[in-house]
């Protein structure tokens, strides 16, 4: 069975108590941080994501899945350690070189945290190969990334599929996470392409019973 990562962006402001409580009763996996700096991606959440990712960190055990969409990765890193997530997943675009790749890997790895790294639709795969032993996931975009509610991009399936491919001939035990317009008539496409942590937001926050749907999504 897959795993569901819920995104909290789409979470209204004064809501957001009741619906991390309502998120765990429904046995979510994980609480699908999106971090983003309005330069990466044109949105802003940094310090909102930070004091959600606090807030959930005092009031609930659920691992806190980090999506790191900015530029100073190195900075993010640093700020969001400090909320002990389980997983910090940074862009490979937004690395200058393979080496900036690998010493972010490491340096997540060093302060106990897992490590993911997430690609946008227009990066080729196979950019991502050589990094996949030393990681814990690698997050493929469905969507651009930045905003929420946007329609699934149905070409990212042979993305997938290549990844699982490629993870499942070299023996590794690598997660592959997909994020981006994940709802109950694209997840059973991704799951047959081989992911197998589904981040969701408008479709479960938006839902009248989080457990039905996440149920759903998960069967």
């Amino acid at each position: 069975m897959v795993e569901i990562s819920t995104s909290i962006l789409s979470v209204k402001k004064g809501e957001e108590t009741s619906t991390f409580f309502e998120l765990e009763t429904a046995k979510t996996d994980y609480f699908h941080i999106d971090v983003m700096d309005g330069k990466f991606v044109e949105k802003n959440t940094y310090q909102k994501m930070l004091e959600n990712a606090s807030y959930i960190k005092r009031i609930s055990s659920l691992p806190l899945d980090v999506h790191l969409m900015v530029e100073d990765v190195k900075t993010a890193i640093d700020d969001f350690l400090a909320v002990e997530p389980n997983t910090i997943t940074f862009h490979l675009e937004a690395c200058k070189n393979k080496e900036e790749v690998y010493d972010f890997i490491e340096y997540i790895k060093k302060n106990n945290c897992k490590v993911g790294i997430s690609v946008k639709p227009n990066t080729n795969i196979e950019e991502v190969f050589e990094f996949l032993p030393y990681i814990h996931m690698c997050l493929v975009m469905t969507v651009e990334p930045g905003k929420g509610g946007q329609t699934f991009l149905t070409d990212m399936l042979e993305k997938i599929k290549k990844l699982k491919e490629y993870i499942t001939t070299q023996k590794l035990d690598t997660d592959i996470e997909v994020d981006g317009g994940i709802n109950l008539k694209t997840a059973p496409e991704v799951k047959k392409a081989g992911a197998n942590i589904l981040v969701a937001g408008t479709a479960i926050i938006m839902a009248n019973n989080f457990k039905t749907i996440i149920n759903e999504l998960k069967a």
